[in-house]
């Protein structure tokens, strides 16, 4: 399978993690240690949003055309660094509190808990780095 290929399914599973992460904690109204940091919630959803329509204007746009340019390409691969990263601080309510007045963290099911997150948010970073490097060997 092509680099190219694998560019172009990488963007639409992305996007599905960015719309299914906003669906998922965007309704979560609880509080404590299992309580959704809303900014980057927020920084998640619209730089991702944002880098799937400016990569989708750069690697779908023929080459000759202003879209494909360097600069829509690099501010598009900006915008996945900051979703990504604010998929992984996302993650972070997941960490293990220690102290006297911790609570325990609910356990791992496909609808509750950690599982899906880490898969999709260890998912779009490994995506963003493929955007990166076939961006960088001029595959896209």
């Amino acid at each position: 399978m092509s680099t190219e290929i694998i560019v172009w399914v990488l963007t639409a599973l992305a996007l599905v993690v960015i719309l299914l992460t906003r669906v998922r904690l965007g309704k979560d109204e609880t509080e404590g240690p299992m309580k959704v940091n809303k900014p980057a919630l927020n920084v998640h959803t619209a730089a991702g949003l944002l880098a799937f329509i400016g990569w989708c204007a750069f690697v779908f746009s023929p080459e000759d055309s202003r879209l494909h340019e360097d600069t829509v390409g690099i501010a598009a691969l900006a915008l996945w660094w900051c979703a990504a990263i604010a998929g992984l601080v996302l993650l972070l309510r997941w960490l293990p509190s220690h102290g006297r007045h911790a609570t325990n963290v609910e356990e791992d099911t496909w609808s509750e808990g950690p599982g899906l997150s880490i898969l999709a948010q260890g998912g779009l970073a490994i995506g963003v780095l493929v955007f990166t490097y076939a961006f960088a060997t001029g595959v896209v």
